[in-house]
């Protein structure tokens, strides 16, 4: 059984799956921590919505990572096991080196993520986080199937 455990989780259903299956290999007194990669563009994208000024642009990203921090602490206070640590992380940047950075600076014994099951051009056109992960090789990795054909 492991001590300590990464689980990355963007907001999905899907991703929160990776749950269960953390706290099912951590052993009595393990550590989880909860960590939410936030990709933004690194210049606003204009489009179809009136532009953004550049200090909204800031103050839209300085406000992204407590966003995602309190919804990390929700589902932290979700889990209904004293018996484990849970800490929670967020931080701006691609997922894929995000998570890489913090399982290495954390020095986790696994990372514990869902795939989103996506094949073919979709996967191709939006990439894979967990192949990049992957790829990574910082430490062990349990990826959780999906278990919807489309991943939602």
């Amino acid at each position: 059984m492991l001590q300590h455990v990464l689980v990355p989780l963007d907001g999905s259903k899907l991703a929160e799956e990776a749950l269960d299956h953390a706290i099912n290999i951590l052993c009595p007194g393990g550590k989880i921590t909860l960590l939410s990669a936030v990709d933004v563009p690194e210049v606003p994208v204009y489009g179809y919505y009136p532009p953004a000024t550049v200090p909204d642009f800031q103050s839209t990203i300085e406000e992204l990572v407590p966003q995602a921090r309190k919804y990390l602490e929700q589902i932290a206070k979700g889990i209904d096991k004293p018996e484990l640590t849970i800490c929670v992380e967020a931080a701006i940047g691609e997922p894929a080196r995000v998570i890489a950075e913090v399982a290495a600076r954390l020095k986790v014994d696994a990372i514990v993520m869902s795939t989103h099951g996506r094949s073919g051009l979709s996967r191709w056109l939006f990439g894979s986080v967990t192949n990049k992960v992957l790829a990574t090789r910082c430490c062990p990795v349990y990826v959780v199937p999906s278990k919807y054909a489309d991943g939602k």
